[in-house]
C-alpha cells in the first residue's frame, strides 16, 4: 500500500477550545449562511442550533454539526479546499454529504461567499500546489501515481468486475454497477463501429476494461497505453489471463511520445488528468494518430459552459487532494480546440451526467460496505474520510449539473462514419 498524507500532521478532532480566531471565523461563516436561501441548513454546534434558509419542495434540507471550532477557521481562510480539510479531520460531520454540496450549488452566492473573502488569501499558495504539480512528462507520471497508484487492491474492493473508473450507463433503473459498465463499453464500441478490421489506439489504459472488452466482443485489435506502473501491471496479468495478448498490444508511454496511425482511438476520462495548456496539443497528437479515414470517441468530464473560464483560474479540492495537475474542459472548450487546430468534425456528442451521480453511489456504498477491507490495507480514518467527501462531492454536482460527463465522437475527413 502506498502511503497517503494529508497538508497537516493533525490528528481527527477532539475536545478543542476556540481561539480568538476562531470566533472572528464563526462570525464570518454564519454571515455567509445566512445568505441561503434555496433549501435549509441547521447547524447544530454545542448548545447552540441554527437554522439558515427556507424549506422547499425538493429542496435539500440538511444538518450539519460541528464536533471542534477549527471547523470555522478551515471554512472561513481556506474556503471549499478548507472545508475539506476540516471534514478529513473530524471538525464536522453532517447527516447527508451529497444534499450539502447540492445545497450549496443551488446557492452558488454563497458557495462563491466561502471561496471569496477571507479565503481569497490562500490562493496564491493553492496556485502553488498546482504549478508545482503541472503536467511535464515526469510530472504525468506523477500526479498519476499519486491517484492510481494507490493499489490495486485497494480500488477493487469498490469498482465492478471490469475494473472501469469511468461512468457507467445505466439504461435501466435495476441495472447492476456491472451490467450499466458493460452497457458503456458497448456503447462506445458501437459508436465507432468497430470490428475486426480496426486497430484501435487506447489513450489511457486504466486496468484494461475497455481494451479486453473492445478485443474479446468486437474482435479488432488495440493498442493502449497507460502511465500508472500499478495499472499497468494489473491490466498486463488482466490481458494473459483472457489470453488476448495477439489481439491487445500494452503500452507505458505518454500520449505525446505515441507514434503510427490507426483505425480508430478511444480515450475515457483521461483528458481531465492532464491539464488546460495540453488540451491543444492533446488533440492534435490525436488528430495525427489517425489515418485520414479514422474516427475516435473521447469521454470527458466537463464544467459547465459558464464556468470555465473562472474554473481555469482557480483550485479545488479535487485538484489539490484527489488528481494533482488536472482540470476539466467543458463541452464547447473540446469541440473549440479541435476545429481550430486539427481537420476533426464533430461527429455527436452524448450527455450522460446523470449516470455518473448513479454510478458514484454504487462505488461509495461498494466503498462503505467493505470499509472494514479497507482499513485492512492500511488506510487511516482521514483517508477514508477525504475518499467519502470526494465520491459525495462528486455526485452532488453531478446531480445538479455543475458539472457533467460526455461522449464526442471526432471524424476525420475522409470517415464515412455516421450514428446510429
Amino acid at each position: 500500500m502506498k502511503s497517503v498524507s494529508l497538508s497537516s500532521p493533525r490528528h481527527l478532532a477532539g475536545t478543542v477550545k476556540p481561539t480568538a480566531l476562531d470566533g472572528l471565523a464563526r462570525r464570518l461563516v454564519l454571515r455567509q449562511l445566512e445568505r441561503l436561501q434555496r433549501g435549509e441548513l441547521r447547524l447544530t454546534d454545542g448548545a447552540d442550533d441554527f437554522r439558515f434558509g427556507r424549506p422547499e419542495p425538493a429542496a435539500p434540507a440538511v444538518r450539519l454539526t460541528v464536533a471542534d471550532p477549527r471547523f470555522y477557521s478551515e471554512l472561513a481562510f481556506g474556503g471549499s479546499i478548507g472545508a475539506a480539510e476540516a471534514y478529513m479531520h473530524g471538525y464536522w460531520h453532517c447527516d447527508d454529504l451529497v444534499a450539502l454540496v447540492r445545497l450549496l450549488l443551488r446557492n452558488r452566492a454563497v458557495l462563491d461567499g466561502m471561496e471569496g473573502g477571507a479565503a481569497r488569501f490562500t490562493i496564491p499558495l493553492q496556485k502553488l500546489f498546482h504549478w508545482v504539480n503541472r503536467n511535464t512528462h515526469e510530472g504525468a507520471r506523477r500526479n498519476i501515481a499519486a491517484h492510481y497508484d494507490l493499489g490495486n487492491e485497494f480500488f477493487a474492493l469498490w469498482l465492478d468486475e471490469t475494473m472501469m473508473y469511468s461512468a457507467a450507463i445505466f439504461e435501466r433503473p435495476d441495472m447492476s454497477l456491472h451490467e450499466a459498465q458493460l452497457a458503456r463499453l458497448d456503447r462506445v464500441c458501437r459508436k465507432l463501429r468497430l470490428g475486426p478490421d480496426d486497430h484501435v489506439l487506447e489513450i489511457g489504459t486504466g486496468w484494461g476494461g475497455f481494451a479486453l472488452h473492445a478485443a474479446r466482443h468486437y474482435g479488432c485489435r488495440v493498442t493502449t497505453t497507460t502511465i500508472s506502473g500499478e495499472q499497468y501491471e494489473l491490466a498486463r496479468q488482466r490481458v494473459a489471463d483472457a489470453g488476448l495478448q495477439d489481439r491487445i498490444t500494452l503500452l507505458q508511454e505518454d500520449f505525446r511520445d505515441l507514434r503510427g496511425q490507426y483505425d480508430k482511438l478511444v480515450s475515457i476520462e483521461m483528458i481531465e488528468a492532464i491539464g488546460h495548456d495540453l488540451f491543444v496539443p492533446y488533440f492534435r497528437q490525436c488528430s495525427d494518430l489517425l489515418k485520414p479515414d479514422g474516427a475516435m470517441l473521447i469521454q470527458a468530464i466537463t464544467i459547465a459552459d459558464q464556468r470555465y473560464e473562472e474554473y481555469r483560474k482557480s483550485i479545488d479540492f479535487i485538484q489539490r487532494y484527489i488528481f494533482p495537475g488536472s482540470g476539466l474542459p467543458s463541452s464547447a472548450v473540446m469541440p473549440g480546440a479541435v476545429a481550430r487546430h486539427t481537420d476533426l468534425r464533430l461527429l455527436g456528442l452524448e450527455d450522460i451526467g446523470l449516470h455518473y451521480a448513479t454510478t458514484l453511489r454504487h462505488w461509495r456504498r461498494n466503498f462503505f460496505d467493505r470499509i472494514d477491507a479497507v482499513r485492512r490495507l492500511g488506510y487511516a480514518e482521514p483517508f477514508i474520510r477525504m475518499w467519502e467527501f470526494y465520491l459525495c462531492y462528486c455526485e452532488g454536482a453531478f446531480l445538479e449539473r455543475a458539472i457533467s460527463d460526455v461522449q464526442l465522437v471526432f471524424t476525420k475527413p475522409e470517415s464515412r462514419l455516421t450514428l446510429a
